[in-house]
């Protein structure tokens, strides 16, 4: 048996609901809490105990590579949070055993003042690092970030993805035994983004431990073998990726779309189920690059609505809105819709790169008018052997005009595509 690099018996961690009344920690907080007492003199703060995360039991052993995954407030960054020790747990514990490089959130451990040379050294120093041993990968770290331009500039005029690109540089140069990574990644670039993924696959390939929070079931699928499934605080799986990512799926199926903010009970309708179905009427989740798809979306108008607008839109395992289609916009009149209901529509063929695509349907008011409600319909994937995100977000073949040295500019021939899904080799 391996030896372990994360051991976790019964960790919890709960928060005292409107508890930051209970304790003044300075001369601002002991004014505030004069004033309140003055405002309603015998009032008492009401003290609720919520649950971030409860009884987590698991054992990582030394060069695993695991995914932390669940729906949003699942409890994940305050697991890994327990983890690098930045929060202390309300109950159980935690063991780990190697030198941890921990990424947790955009600008975790910088100074908002200080240069990007001086948070460095600072970030180095967080993560265990001493002054020389900074100094001596000072070039590798700046290098890797690709930042020498703005090295001496005050990070507060950074980007979220300049954060990132050099603490993930910093954290890479200390060469990590466990390396915890919360989401940073899905700020930066395309392209760091896969410097950073190979970085962890030399990791792995050095036995190295990688804890991993995302949204990006890509990216899980692609690095890790194994799952911990948070639901609600508590641990409700762990084992094998695809069996992870059916429960995840599962749970995402006509969820709220997290930004829309309007409780689901306000809204006048409500998505009630969602269907991907190829030519032959199969309900499918993968699809080869050119197929058609047809979505089937029933809803529950819970009261009459007049004209809504209808709109399905195609997001990328990465958050890219890849494509979004209107009934509006394509000239389709729904009428005044009332009670249970069904809408389909019938996208072009496929012409998405090989990934991870979600279904988003959103519901306005007539024309483009306020949002009535927003899920997250369904999953799928694009198969392809050759076009992945290198190719951008769609793929089409494009005529070609060939010139050869000395031809005229009428001399020239086009050159038609013999095959747009061709294979590689082919």
């Amino acid at each position: 048996m391996s030896a372990l690099a994360v051991e976790v018996e019964g960790l919890g961690k709960h928060y005292l609901l409107g508890a930051n009344r209970q304790r003044a920690d300075t001369l601002r907080d002991l004014i505030a809490a004069a004033a309140r007492s003055a405002l309603t003199p015998g009032a008492r703060a009401v003290r609720q105990r919520f649950w971030a995360l409860k009884g987590a039991t698991f054992r990582i052993a030394q060069g695993e590579s695991v995914g932390i995954i669940g729906l949003n407030g699942a409890g994940k960054s305050t697991l890994l949070k327990m983890l690098a020790g930045i929060i202390e747990p309300s109950e159980g514990w935690a063991r780990i055993c190697g030198r941890v490089g921990a990424l947790l959130e955009v600008g975790t451990g910088f100074h908002w003042e200080l240069t990007g040379r001086e948070n460095v050294y600072l970030y180095g120093s967080i993560l265990g690092m001493s002054r020389r041993e900074i100094a001596c990968r000072f070039d590798a770290i700046v290098a890797f970030a690709e930042m020498a331009q703005f090295i001496d500039t005050p990070v507060k005029r950074y980007s979220s993805g300049m954060y990132v690109r050099l603490a993930f540089s910093v954290a890479a140069q200390l060469e990590p035994e466990i390396l915890l990574i919360d989401e940073v990644l899905a700020v930066g670039d395309l392209s760091f983004q896969r410097k950073c993924t190979d970085f962890a696959r030399n990791l792995q390939k050095r036995s190295a431990t990688i804890v991993c929070v995302s949204h990006n079931m890509h990216s899980i699928k692609t690095m890790c073998d194994r799952v911990i499934y948070l639901r609600k605080g508590s641990v409700v799986f762990d084992g094998p990726t695809e069996r992870g990512l059916e429960l995840y799926e599962k749970d995402c199926r006509l969820s709220d779309l997290a930004w829309i903010g309007t409780p689901r009970e306000e809204w006048p309708i409500e998505i009630t189920g969602c269907e991907l179905i190829d030519e032959n009427g199969i309900c499918r989740s993968v699809w080869d690059f050119g197929k058609p798809l047809r979505v089937r979306i029933s809803f529950n108008a819970k009261r009459m609505v007049a004209d809504p607008n209808f709109i399905v839109a195609f997001t990328r395992a990465d958050g890219v809105v890849c494509c979004n289609y209107s009934s509006e916009a394509d000239g389709i009149a729904a009428g005044q819709i009332t009670g249970p209901g069904r809408i389909e529509i019938e996208a072009p063929p496929l012409k998405l790169v090989s990934d991870m695509y979600s279904v988003s349907v959103l519901v306005r008011e007539r024309g483009f008018g306020k949002i009535v409600c927003g899920q997250v319909g369904a999953t799928f994937h694009v198969r392809h052997a050759l076009f992945d995100t290198h190719f951008g977000v769609y793929h089409e073949p494009a005529t070609w005009r060939f010139c050869p040295a000395g031809a005229d500019k009428h001399g020239d021939s086009a050159i038609a595509p013999s095959n747009q899904g061709h294979q590689p080799g082919r």
